[in-house]
Order: structure tokens, then C-alpha cells, then sequence
């Protein structure tokens, strides 16, 4: 019998069982972004003809939510049964390595998609809801989460303490999901910067998720698509061979 279900419903139980920590304070976390940033910048800042402010940062707030919450399911889980020794008893039973990264994977996807839709329920309060292509955003969602899911993962293999950990997610997670475009449209930075930005695949994310609120995005939908995949399918077959060779975690 595969041991999949069972480790799934371990990862899935994992943060559930604490879930005013990793699903209520990130929504509120999201909501006090949005208060202030609202307060201070609505009636200063217009991004697309048609769109307030406000309404423009709710994908934004819902898609780095999402992600920075679909890392933490994963990379937590990883270091936290490195430390503790108890990472023995899923490499002992014979779970095969791609069973191993599709259950912690659903279980990053999973985290991410009750936050972010938790985030998106919450700015109703401020916003009434704009969903002009709910496809391109459910598409662009349940890939950001396998995307950072598998970052996670990758970054939860390659630490060996939490200190490691902290530094991967606050200098590589912190900087690609605050400078993506979520607070503003790239168009409106100088030039130098707007180049780097199209290097950020977490940009492309964020906008193809905001296409499918307006209609209106900064680079073609499926532009994005294409990068965000293309990171996406590279990213998982290094995970997939990490775990194969059982890189820091067999050896």
C-alpha cells in the first residue's frame, strides 16, 4: 500500500491542527496592509484607467499571501522533522521520492489557497469583489502555490537549521514577492528597474492573478503563463532530483 494518503494527511493535519497561526494571522496580516496602504495612497496613486487603487492591491495582497504562505507550509515542515530526528519515519516506510514531493506539495497548495481565499473573503469589507476571468486566476493561483511549494521544499532540504532557513526566506521569498508588483504596476518604476523586474517570476504571477480580476495586466496573460510554468517545471525536476539522490536528507 502507498504511504501518500497517509503523509499527505499529515501535512494537511500539520498546520490545521494550529490553524489560527497559519491561516488566521496571515489574513490578518493581508487586512492591515491593506488598511494602511489604503488609507495612505487611494485618492494619491492611479494605476489603470478604471481601477482604484484599493481594488488594484487586493489581487496583489491575495497572490503574495498565498505564496509566501504556500513556502512556510513546506520549508517548515521539512526543517522542523530534520531538527526533531522524526524525518526518519517517512524516509524509512517505502514512499517513493515523487509520492514524498506531491504529498508535501498538495499540502503547500493547500495552506496557500484557504489563505488566500481567506485574504480575497476579508477585502470584501473594503471592496466589492471584481472577478472578470476567475479561470486565469484559479490557473495563476494553483501555480504560484506549486511553484513556492516547491521552493519551500527545495529550501526545507537545503537547510540544516532554522537560522538558514530564515536567511533563504528573507532574502530570496521577502525580496521576489514584495518587489513583484504587488503594491504597484512596474510600469511607473525607472527604467533600470522595470528591466529587473521582468526577471522576477513571482511579477508574473501576481500579474497574470490580477488579469483575472480586471482584465487589464502589465505583460499578456499568457506570457505569463509560459514563465511562471517554465520556472515551475525547471524548479520541480531540481526537487525531484534532490530527492532522488536524497540530497540532505538520506545522506
Amino acid at each position: 500500500m502507498s504511504g501518500f494518503p497517509t503523509l499527505l494527511h499529515k501535512e494537511l493535519i500539520r498546520f490545521w491542527r494550529v490553524w489560527f497561526q497559519t491561516i488566521v494571522a496571515p489574513i490578518i496580516t493581508a487586512m492591515l496592509y491593506l488598511l494602511i496602504f489604503s488609507h495612505a495612497l487611494a485618492h494619491r496613486v492611479s494605476v489603470y484607467p478604471g481601477v482604484d487603487y484599493i481594488s488594484f492591491l487586493v489581487p496583489g495582497l491575495v497572490m503574495m499571501s498565498l505564496l509566501q504562505n504556500a513556502f512556510a507550509n513546506s520549508s517548515s515542515s521539512l526543517i522542523q522533522s530534520k531538527i526533531t530526528g522524526n524525518i526518519v519515519f517517512v524516509l524509512l516506510p517505502p514512499i517513493s521520492w515523487f509520492e514524498f514531493y506531491a504529498a508535501y506539495l498538495i499540502g503547500s497548495i493547500f495552506r496557500g489557497a484557504m489563505v488566500g481565499l481567506g485574504v480575497w473573503l476579508g477585502t470584501w469589507l473594503f471592496v466589492p469583489p471584481h472577478l472578470q476571468h476567475p479561470v486565469w486566476s484559479l490557473l495563476f493561483a494553483l501555480l504560484g502555490g506549486g511553484l513556492l511549494g516547491t521552493l519551500g521544499i527545495v529550501a526545507g532540504i537545503w537547510s540544516e537549521k532554522f537560522d538558514q532557513l530564515a536567511a533563504f526566506q528573507n532574502f530570496i521569498i521577502m525580496p521576489l514577492t514584495f518587489l513583484s508588483g504587488v503594491f504597484y504596476s512596474i510600469h511607473s518604476l525607472p527604467t533600470f528597474w522595470l528591466n529587473i523586474s521582468r526577471f522576477n517570476p513571482v511579477f508574473y504571477l501576481i500579474d497574470g492573478f490580477r488579469y483575472g480580476f480586471f482584465g487589464i495586466s502589465d505583460v499578456a496573460p499568457l506570457t505569463s503563463l509560459l514563465v511562471a510554468g517554465g520556472c515551475f517545471v525547471a524548479l520541480s525536476a531540481l526537487c525531484l532530483l534532490l530527492l532522488q539522490r536524497g540530497y540532505k536528507l538520506r545522506h
